[in-house]
């Protein structure tokens, strides 16, 4: 709650700053509790939806990605995954979409590569992530990953590359959401966030989705509280 409070503090002063100073610019936040940072940001902002978003989902994809390479024992350019919904416990790590050289991971499960345990490990692992890198730190947290994963968001939309890449956007319309922030597959190019991949989840995937967004929406009703302009 302190971290909620201290931080939507920072959200609205940099929000209004962007609205005064940098009204067409392509925001990246990088801020915890990040999906409803984000959501702050754009409020206090008034920029567009999708000129703002949030760095979460190719951090968590990028270490489900290494975890699986390392299970694998196959380089993590072979390995594609992704992950939506809240950056945090609840996040959903898709096994379904999640591939080496073009193979399902549930495939792999079949074909014994791993089995379905190690599997749930590693999906675990990829919550706990950010938690795990604090505990090998004792002081701070993780800044090398998610300043890299800023990174490429951002090359994506100076270079217009088209980049289809997960994290915290505005979805309206897709993954059974109506207008909201949270993990989600977009491409990425000179529009910002020029469209969401409206995949298709199964009852279980849509249930943890569902799920996530709930725990945000929890977060983002915090922040109402603590600041009545935002509602």
């Amino acid at each position: 709650d302190d971290l909620l409070g201290i931080n939507l503090k920072v959200m609205k002063s940099v929000g209004e700053g962007i609205a005064k100073h940098a009204p067409d610019a392509f925001v990246i936040c990088i801020t915890n509790p990040l999906d409803a940072m984000v959501w702050a940001l754009r409020e206090f902002s008034g920029l567009p939806h999708n000129k703002v978003c949030g760095m979460a989902g190719v951090l968590d994809s990028a270490r489900f990605r290494h975890f699986l390479s390392l299970e694998f024992n196959v380089s993590m350019r072979d390995v594609t995954a992704f992950v939506l919904g809240g950056h945090g416990d609840t996040m959903v790590p898709l096994e379904r979409y999640s591939t080496v050289a073009g193979i399902p991971l549930p495939d792999l499960v079949d074909m014994g590569w791993t089995t379905q345990d190690k599997v749930d490990a590693i999906v675990q692992r990829t919550r706990d992530g950010g938690a795990e890198i604090v505990g090998l730190l004792k002081t701070g947290s993780a800044y090398y990953a998610p300043a890299t994963s800023a990174i490429e968001m951002a090359e994506a939309y100076l270079k217009d590359q088209k980049r289809v890449l997960p994290c915290a956007a505005y979805v309206d319309g897709a993954l059974g959401l109506d207008g909201f922030y949270v993990g989600a597959p977009t491409v990425i190019g000179a529009g910002g966030i020029e469209r969401i991949v409206n995949i298709k989840l199964n009852k279980e995937e849509q249930a943890m989705f569902d799920k996530s967004v709930e725990a945000v929406k929890g977060l983002v009703a915090a922040c109402k509280e603590i600041d009545p302009s935002l509602g």
